[in-house]
């Protein structure tokens, strides 16, 4: 016999209305500061590990719909980064070692640090510039090891509990709606166009 669990259909509702909690908990000024920065920047990079990255790149991939100059940290093509530049990484715990060292790094090539995170009292919160809090709808995420494969393995990584969104779901989810609602937002302000988006996406694929 199956062990009773929660429908599917549950467990979606049930990480839509953490994400809105998470939304009606969003200071609107972090916001607004990412969005400046962003607007502000020669160049914007991104970086994050795991699949916080995976959402990062996603950012990244629409900055540049959006006519942005955007660059994975990482990528081969990537351009060295200088003043003027603004470095965006996501990380829910704010400790992660990889992106802790790319952003000592911009720091000192005199880039800016934009996080987008659920744990502003971190490491990497300290260090930026602007900080976006995405943990309003769940405990920070604390964990002993700055290594995400190292959390991941040992299962130190976790955020609400281990049955619902195990292993920072939550704050990765949360990330990847806020960051499409920040792409909006920047749609409108540079004055974007479906065609200019359109004309903008890979052709050679």
């Amino acid at each position: 016999m199956v062990e009773e669990c929660y429908s599917i259909v549950d467990l979606m509702l049930l990480t839509s209305e953490k994400v809105a909690e998470t939304a009606r908990g969003l200071d609107q000024e972090q916001a607004a500061g990412l969005i400046d920065h962003l607007l502000a920047a020669r160049r914007v990079y991104v970086v994050g590990a795991g699949r916080s990255g995976l959402v990062a790149r996603a950012f990244a991939m629409r900055l540049c719909h959006l006519g942005v100059e955007a660059y994975v940290v990482g990528e081969t093509i990537t351009p060295a980064l200088g003043e003027g530049d603004t470095l965006v990484a996501f990380s829910g715990s704010g400790e992660t070692t990889s992106v802790v060292d790319f952003c000592e790094t911009a720091q000192e090539l005199n880039g800016r640090i934009c996080l987008i995170t659920a744990t502003p009292d971190s490491q990497l919160g300290r260090m930026a510039d602007c900080v976006v809090d995405l943990g309003a709808s769940a405990p920070p995420i604390r964990t002993s090891s700055g290594q995400y494969e190292i959390r991941q393995l040992t299962g130190e990584y976790r955020s609400v509990s281990p049955s619902f969104a195990p292993f920072g779901t939550l704050y990765e989810t949360a990330a990847l709606i806020f960051s499409d609602a920040v792409l909006s937002a920047l749609m409108e302000l540079k004055h974007c166009s479906l065609e200019d988006v359109k004309g903008r996406l890979a052709n050679i694929q």
